[in-house]
């Protein structure tokens, strides 16, 4: 992996909650900036949803590293944006024993 197989601009986001007045929270999704990334797929199957069938597929994406505690390092409860796809990350990994890159593991559901 080098920086040129970067070849996909994700939005990372976190989500905030704020009181909503009626004594929950409502969330908005945040995003905390603009990161290069390659994206592979995985495998997906299909699940039943509450209201529709909805489609998962897990995926590895790899982003540069950056030391924890930044706000640039994902994290789980994270997602990246990809105009109107959204990827979840479950978990984050060093990709290679330099800890130049981070590999994300991510899932996309979409409602079908």
């Amino acid at each position: 992996m080098n920086a040129n197989d970067l070849n996909r601009q994700l939005l990372l986001q976190e989500a905030e909650r704020a009181p909503d007045g009626a004594g929950g929270f409502s969330e908005a999704w945040v995003t905390l900036g603009n990161l290069w990334a390659n994206i592979r797929a995985g495998s997906g199957r299909e699940a039943s949803g509450e209201a529709a069938s909805v489609s998962k597929t897990s995926f590895r994406i790899t982003v540069r590293a950056a030391p924890f505690g930044a706000p640039s390092r994902p994290k789980p409860g994270q997602r990246f944006r990809d105009g109107a796809r959204v990827f979840a990350i479950e978990a984050v990994a060093e990709r290679d024993p330099g800890a130049r890159f981070l590999t994300c593991y991510c899932t996309e559901e979409v409602a079908t």
